[in-house]
C-alpha cells in the first residue's frame, strides 16, 4: 500500500477516536442549542450543498486534500512576508495596530494597552498528527519568542487551524502570567482539561451575543454560519463564532470562520460599524466550501453590510485549506471590490509580519 494512502487511514482512524457527548450548556429556551451540540441560526445556502456527499465522504475528502501535494495551489507569484517591526510592538501601548501572524492569527493592540492575539496556531501543520495535515507555507510572521505578553486570546472555534493545544499550552506558561481565554461554549471545557491543567481561573465562556470586560473593553461573541470539530464524532459538540472587541473610540471585528448568512445583518443591528475587521477571504473553492467559508465577493459584502471602515483579508495565504491557489484569494478581492464599489485600501491584504496602524496611515 502506498505511503500516502497508508497515511490517509492513519489520519481517519485518529480522527474517528471519540464518541458524540451530551452539551453539559444545553438550554432549551436557545433556539441554536441542541442536546448535544450547537446549531447555526439559518439553513444553509441550497446553492452551495453537496447532495452527493455524506457524512464518510466528506470527511475523506477533507483528508484528501490534507494528504495530497500543494503542486495545483501554488502561488502564481511568491508570497513575501516582511520582518515584523518588534520595536513597535513591544512599545507600543496606546495605539490600535493589527499585525498578521497567518492565516487566523493576529496580534490585535486595542490602543487601550491591552494586547489581544486571535486564534493563535504557530505550528508546522493544522493537524492532530505531525506528518499528515495543511502544512503551513509560510512561517508565523511573529514567532511565539517574538510576541509581547498577551492579556486575552480570542478562540473563534475547534478546528485544528484555529485552535491549537501546543500554542496555547506556551502562550499560557509565558512570562509575566497566562493571557484569559476566552472561548464559546463547550471550547471552554476542551481549555481546561488540554491547556490549563484544570484551572479555569482564566477562561471566559461565552454564548452567542455574550460579553465580558477586559480592562475597559467590551468583548461580544457574535454568531455566524459555520460548525465544530475535532473528530468526525463531534460535529457541533462545540459553540463557535464571531467578536467584536469595543471600548470608546474605536472598535474591531475578528470574523474567524463563517458562511454568508442573514446573522452578518442581525451583527450589523447590534452595531454602529466597526473601525477595522479581519475577515476571512480564503479556503472557497471549491463550491461547497462556501457553506463553511466566505469568497472574496461574499466578504467585500460583509465589510459593506457591517459598515466596516477598514478590512482586512484573512485565511489565506498560509495553509492550503481550500482547492484554489494560494494567492487566488487576492486577486479575486481585487475583482470583488471592483465590482462592488469599494476602495482600494478600504479592503486590502496584509503580507506575514507586517503590521497596520489606521491612526498613522489615516485610515
Amino acid at each position: 500500500m502506498p505511503i500516502k494512502t497508508t497515511r490517509m487511514f492513519v489520519v481517519a482512524g485518529a480522527l474517528l477516536a471519540g464518541c458524540a457527548s451530551v452539551n453539559p450548556y444545553h438550554d432549551a429556551s436557545r433556539p441554536h442549542h441542541r442536546p448535544h451540540g450547537f446549531a447555526n441560526n439559518y439553513p444553509p445556502n441550497p446553492a452551495y450543498q453537496r447532495p452527493d456527499i455524506g457524512f464518510v465522504e466528506a470527511w475523506l475528502a477533507r483528508i484528501r486534500n490534507w494528504s495530497s501535494d500543494h503542486a495545483g495551489r501554488a502561488p502564481l507569484a511568491p508570497i513575501l512576508p516582511v520582518e515584523p517591526d518588534l520595536a513597535f510592538i513591544h512599545g507600543n501601548p496606546a495605539e490600535p495596530a493589527l499585525t498578521w501572524i497567518g492565516h487566523a492569527t493576529f496580534l490585535f493592540q486595542t490602543g487601550s494597552g491591552v494586547n489581544i492575539l486571535t486564534d493563535p496556531v504557530f505550528e508546522e501543520r493544522a493537524s492532530p498528527l505531525p506528518f499528515a495535515g495543511p502544512r503551513r507555507l509560510q512561517r508565523p510572521g511573529v514567532p511565539l519568542a517574538g510576541l509581547p505578553h498577551i492579556d486575552a486570546i480570542l478562540i473563534s472555534h475547534s478546528h485544528y487551524d484555529h485552535l491549537s493545544a501546543q500554542s496555547l499550552r506556551t502562550l499560557y506558561r509565558q512570562a509575566g502570567g497566562p493571557p484569559l481565554l476566552i472561548a464559546p461554549l463547550g471550547v471552554d471545557l476542551w481549555l481546561e482539561k488540554h491547556v490549563t491543567g484544570g484551572d479555569r481561573a482564566r477562561i471566559v465562556k461565552l454564548d452567542w451575543w455574550d460579553k465580558t470586560s477586559v480592562r475597559g473593553m467590551d468583548v461580544h461573541l457574535l454568531p455566524v454560519f459555520h460548525w465544530s470539530a475535532r473528530t468526525p464524532w463531534d460535529r457541533n459538540a462545540t459553540l463557535w463564532g464571531g467578536y467584536a472587541v469595543t471600548r470608546p473610540g474605536f472598535s474591531f471585528f475578528f470574523s474567524g470562520d463563517l458562511a454568508y448568512s442573514k446573522d452578518i445583518q442581525d451583527i450589523a443591528a447590534r452595531f454602529d460599524g466597526f473601525d477595522l475587521a479581519a475577515i476571512g477571504i480564503g479556503a472557497y473553492q471549491p463550491l461547497w466550501y462556501r457553506n463553511s467559508h466566505v469568497s472574496p465577493d461574499e466578504a467585500v459584502r460583509i465589510h459593506r453590510e457591517l459598515r466596516v471602515r477598514r478590512s482586512v483579508g484573512m485565511h489565506w495565504g498560509t495553509y492550503p485549506m481550500g482547492q484554489e491557489r494560494l494567492d487566488q484569494a487576492p486577486r479575486d478581492l481585487a475583482l470583488a471590490r471592483a465590482a462592488q464599489g469599494v476602495a482600494e485600501d478600504a479592503f486590502f491584504v496584509m503580507r506575514h509580519g507586517e503590521t497596520y496602524r489606521p491612526h498613522k496611515e489615516g485610515k
